[in-house]
C-alpha cells in the first residue's frame, strides 16, 4: 500500500503525522510525505525583486524543508519507508497530481477547525481534495484544545 501524507506544517501537522504513522504501520505501507509550499511570490523576476525579498523567501523555504525532514524521520524511526517531498504550487492541484504520480492508494491529511464563514470565503484544502480525488481521503481532525 502507498500512502500520501499531506502536512501544512501548522500546529495540526504533529497530530496528522502521529495518526498517519499508526495507519501506515498497520497497513505496512510506503509513505510519501508531502508539503506544498507557497508558489513563488508575484514579484520574483520583476523589477521589484530585491535580494532581501528573495533571501526571506529562501529562508522560509529552507525552514519548511527542515520541518518536513523532522516529520519524515518520525516515519522512518517507526520502520516505514518514507520519501519527503516539498513542492511549490497550487495546493489542491499539487496534492492530487502527486497522489496520482506516486500511485497512492489513499491520501491522509488534516483539517483545521474553522468557522463556516472562513470556509465560505476561503474554501478549504481538505474540501477541495475530497471533492476532486479519485482515491480515498482520510481526514485527521484538529485536536481539541
Amino acid at each position: 500500500m502507498k500512502i500520501q501524507v499531506v502536512v501544512d506544517l501548522s500546529e495540526i501537522s504533529s497530530n496528522v503525522v502521529n495518526e498517519a504513522i499508526k495507519f501506515a504501520k498497520a497497513a505496512d505501507a510506503e509513505v510519501w510525505l508531502l508539503h506544498v509550499a507557497e508558489p513563488e511570490p508575484e514579484f520574483v523576476g520583476s523589477k521589484v525583486d530585491t535580494e532581501v525579498m528573495r533571501d526571506v523567501h529562501a529562508e522560509e523555504f529552507h525552514k519548511e524543508h527542515r520541518q518536513l525532514q523532522l516529520y519524515a524521520s518520525q516515519f522512518e524511526e517507526s520502520g516505514l519507508k518514507t520519501t519527503a517531498l516539498l513542492i511549490q504550487g497550487e495546493t489542491v492541484k499539487t496534492i492530487l497530481n502527486q497522489a496520482k504520480r506516486h500511485a497512492a492508494d489513499i491520501i491522509v491529511m488534516g483539517s483545521h477547525k474553522k468557522g463556516a464563514l472562513t470556509h465560505l470565503i476561503l474554501g478549504s484544502t481538505s474540501k477541495g481534495v475530497l471533492h476532486h480525488s479519485d482515491i480515498p481521503v482520510m481526514i485527521i481532525p484538529a485536536a481539541e484544545n
